[in-house]
């Protein structure tokens, strides 16, 4: 080995100074020699003529030798690999030039570190000549603090990497896992009849996994649906909730059992009591007995209420949604008044209900009754949009929509009196005026009929 041989390109020879140096302590390493007469940086003891002694890495004026002080040097540094003492397959000691200082490793001008306790992330060269990187303990993460108050933590601390998608966490994909497999759940069991439909042809699951979905864009973004009060429907037990009825097409009674399901704290579902025209057509009828309607008669609403249910019913019928614009909001008669009858019987309570908007989302301009009378029809709309338009004319105007439910009336006191056709009349009247007046109420509340 040659005196120059184990120098980098670039670095200065300088031929060691025999003069023995005065040494002093550190503080920490008594077994540390101080700096001697070389330029600042350069370790004490040098051999003469620039050989390195073996085991040690010969470094440029400005590093400090990692095998006496322990600590990693700052510059380029030169291992001989036949003298260093890692074996085939070990990391050689110190950082390469231009490298940050690794994490636990003072800076190179620190002259008294102390030197790295057992466990704790070093870099460079060990007592037995094998470079140990490592953090402090398993699992945990070296940060250690530098000159300039930054901190510098190993690579344990950003070992996750992010997914490809852009989303840390996978909460989209496991989102969509999970929708794909309730789906597919839902499709199993529908498959192999694995659900339950109750004695009315009632089928929950069916409702709120496939209809009420269909629905609520309709019922949120395109009426804008705000709920008043839904509250006042019972949390548990039976109730009949009585509606006005308009808008050409029924959807005021498909709005109020999305909200009753949506809004209401215990999510109830809204049993509907439907005219008979609707059972006489072979696929509505079909969806409106797996939705939870059934006829509107006593026997039925009776049973429902009996059990618990939350009966819907619109008394006005036809008369109400078959009314021209210039009737909006005015309410028909309640016919002979048999919810009351049924609600009375059960000790039910009456929930009035005040709908709002209904009327301008299919606005009637007139009533073809010829055309009616050969569809079988009880009327036939013309609106600004239907026949004119053909099957668009079918797509309602988005009108603002509110629903206000009212305080309910009770009948439990009242069950005795059930045939009484003065009480059953008074009461069915009282239900009347209470949901004319909400309406008048939010009529001044809302102007604009398609405003926010």
């Amino acid at each position: 080995m040659s005196d120059r041989g184990d120098f980098l390109p670039g670095t200065e020879f300088r031929p060691h100074d025999p003069a023995p140096m005065p040494r002093r302590s550190n503080g920490h390493h008594p077994s540390v020699p101080a700096q001697n007469g070389f330029p600042p940086g350069t370790a004490a003891g040098t051999p003469a003529a620039g050989t390195p002694a073996a085991g040690e890495a010969t470094a440029d004026p400005a590093a400090v030798d990692p095998a006496a002080t322990g600590e990693a040097a700052a510059g380029p540094i030169a291992v001989d690999p036949a003298a260093a003492g890692p074996t085939a397959g070990e990391a050689a000691a110190g950082p390469a030039a231009g490298e940050p200082a690794a994490a636990g490793a003072p800076l190179a001008d620190s002259t008294d570190a102390e030197p790295t306790a057992a466990g704790d992330a070093r870099t460079g060269s060990s007592a037995d000549g094998e470079a140990a990187v490592g953090p402090t303990s398993a699992g945990e993460t070296a940060v250690d603090s530098i000159a300039d108050g930054e901190t510098y933590a190993t690579d344990d601390a950003y070992a996750t990497e992010a997914p490809a998608t852009g989303d840390p966490d996978g909460i989209v994909g496991d989102v969509w896992d999970q929708r794909v497999a309730g789906a597919l759940s839902f499709l199993r069991r529908r498959l192999s009849g694995q659900y339950d439909v109750d004695e009315f042809g009632f089928d929950a699951e069916l409702t709120d996994e496939v209809f009420h979905p269909l629905l609520k864009p309709l019922y949120r973004e395109w009426f804008r649906t705000e709920v008043l009060d839904v509250d006042h429907v019972p949390a548990e037990g039976g109730a009949l909730v009585v509606g006005n009825h308009s808008g050409t097409v029924a959807l005021d009674a498909l709005m109020l059992s999305v909200a009753l399901r949506d809004q209401h704290p215990q999510d109830r579902h809204l049993r509907l009591l439907g005219a008979d025209l609707i059972f006489r057509m072979p696929v509505v009828s079909e969806l409106a007995r797996k939705s939870g309607t059934t006829v509107a008669c006593n026997p039925d609403a009776e049973r429902l209420l009996r059990t618990g249910e939350v009966v819907g019913v619109f008394p006005e019928g036809f008369k109400g949604i078959g009314k021209g614009y210039s009737q909006r909001y005015k309410l028909q008669r309640f016919g002979r008044g048999g919810f009351v009858a049924a609600a009375l019987r059960t000790g039910a309570p009456i929930v009035p209900v005040a709908i709002v908007g209904a009327e301008e989302a299919y606005p009637m301009l007139a009533d073809l009754k010829p055309v009616a009378r050969l569809l079988g029809l009880p009327f036939f709309p013309v609106t600004p949009t239907f026949p004119a338009l053909g099957p668009l004319g079918l797509v309602p105007l988005p009108s603002k929509w509110l629903i206000q439910f009212c305080p309910p009336i009770p009948t439990e006191h009242l069950r005795d009196q059930a045939d009484d056709p003065l009480v059953v009349y008074n009461l069915a009247d009282q239900v009347r005026e209470t949901i004319q007046h909400t309406l008048h109420t939010l009529l001044k509340s809302r102007p604009d009929p398609f405003g926010l």
